[in-house]
């Protein structure tokens, strides 16, 4: 019997290929023959490998790409940079890893937004958004931990979405586009931050309204 592991190695060795093929015959079975055709794989192993279906392809191509932006871009290469450009370069360096694979890439967001499929995708959303944060030095443990990977997956989540209907040269568009979304969400933190000061620390209307009723002595 087949380990398991090796099974995911065999998914995350095939995943770019199938996504290749994918932009013409579908995350289908056919997808899955081509790529084994061209990684000189046993069909039938590879067949079995994916006998999930289109989302499992789609997710073993997510897996692939999350494992190739921690080797490219480790923690210990983006700490000197400023948050946003930690960010910046780790959404970037997977619209890099699509691009050209731009009708699999809508293929395989039409099959996402199935009903059927919407939970597997929130999840595989959430799991790219917590390895970016990672990468980028995160460690929260509180609320933030969460708020930060929702808002994450939700910019990574849009700017697939504009990248898939993108005709500018370079995807130049696609980049200025990631690029608003991010310093939305920084100057969405910085107001966030200094609303939950301390409550000696911030500025309390209440508080001032009190000292002007009743003056210290």
């Amino acid at each position: 019997m087949i380990e398991d592991t090796s099974l995911d190695a065999l998914r995350l060795r095939l995943a770019p290929a199938i996504a290749e093929a994918a932009a013409f015959d579908g995350w289908k079975p056919a997808a899955v023959a081509a790529a084994a055709e061209i990684e000189g794989v046993d069909p039938a192993l590879a067949a079995f490998a994916f006998d999930g279906g289109a989302m499992q392809m789609i997710a073993a191509w997510i897996a692939r790409i999350d494992a190739d932006m921690a080797q490219a871009l480790p923690a210990s290469q983006l700490g000197n940079l400023p948050i946003r450009e930690r960010i910046r370069r780790l959404v970037q360096f997977r619209l890099d890893a699509i691009e050209g694979k731009e009708e699999a890439l809508r293929r395989a967001l039409a099959i996402m937004a199935m009903p059927q499929n919407v939970a597997a995708a929130a999840r595989l959303g959430w799991s790219s958004a917590d390895a970016m944060w990672r990468l980028a030095g995160d460690t929260a443990t509180d609320y933030n931990h969460y708020t930060k990977r929702i808002t994450l997956a939700s910019i990574y989540a849009a700017t697939l979405a504009y990248m898939a209907q993108d005709t500018s040269e370079d995807h130049e568009d696609t980049r200025a586009f990631l690029d608003r979304r991010i310093e939305n969400v920084m100057q969405f933190e910085k107001a966030k931050a200094r609303l939950l000061k301390p409550r000696d620390e911030s500025f309390s209307l209440v508080r001032l309204l009190g000292r002007m009723r009743y003056p210290a002595a």
